[in-house]
C-alpha cells in the first residue's frame, strides 16, 4: 500500500489473512499492555490504534481496522486512516457551512437579478465560498501530509501485529 499517492483525505485498505479473526483480534488487544508507543482499543470487530495524547498533535492521524471473518481459516482487514473523529468532524462542518453560504449567496444573487437590483456582491460572495472551499480543502492536504508519517507508523506497526 502507497500511502499518500490517492487524491482521498482518507484513506482505506483491505488484506486478506490465512487465520481466524479471534487470532487476528486476540493479538492487537494483546498490545494494549505490551507497548506504550500507539493506544489500541477495540469494541466487538473494531480496532481503533491511534497516537498517545503526549505525541498527538491536530492532525494526527488514527487507524481504524474492521476484522471481518471470511470462514475459520480466513479473514479480512479493512483499515481506514483518518483524522480525530473530532477533527473530522469540525471540518465536514466548514464544508457544510460554506456550501450552505454559497447556495443561500446564489439564492439571494437569483432574487436581486430577478429584481433587477445589484447582485454583485452575492456574486463576489459565491466567489469567496469558492475560496474558502479551496481553502480548506488545501488544508486538509497539508493536514494529511503532516500526519503521513504517523500514518506509516500505524501501519508499520499493525503489519507487525497481524504478522504481515
Amino acid at each position: 500500500m502507497h500511502i499518500g499517492e490517492e487524491i482521498v483525505l482518507r484513506p482505506r485498505f483491505k488484506r486478506t489473512i490465512p487465520e481466524a479473526s479471534e487470532v487476528v483480534l486476540d493479538r492487537l488487544e494483546v498490545t494494549k499492555g505490551t507497548q506504550t508507543d500507539f493506544v489500541v482499543s477495540r469494541i466487538d470487530n473494531h480496532v481503533f490504534i491511534r497516537i498517545p495524547k503526549s505525541k498527538q498533535h491536530f492532525w494526527s492521524p488514527q487507524l481504524h481496522v474492521e476484522v471481518d471473518e471470511i470462514d475459520e481459516q480466513n479473514c479480512e482487514l479493512h483499515g481506514l486512516f483518518g483524522p480525530s473523529p473530532t477533527v473530522w468532524t469540525f471540518f465536514m462542518f466548514l464544508h457544510f457551512l460554506v456550501a450552505c453560504l454559497f447556495i443561500g449567496f446564489g439564492v439571494w444573487a437569483y432574487t436581486n437579478a430577478t429584481l433587477k437590483t445589484s447582485y454583485g456582491i452575492q456574486l463576489g460572495l459565491m466567489v469567496l465560498m469558492i475560496f474558502v472551499w479551496f481553502v480548506l480543502y488545501v488544508a486538509g492536504r497539508m493536514g494529511k501530509a503532516t500526519g503521513k508519517p504517523e500514518m506509516i507508523e500505524l501501519n508499520h506497526f499493525l503489519n507487525r501485529t497481524v504478522g504481515l
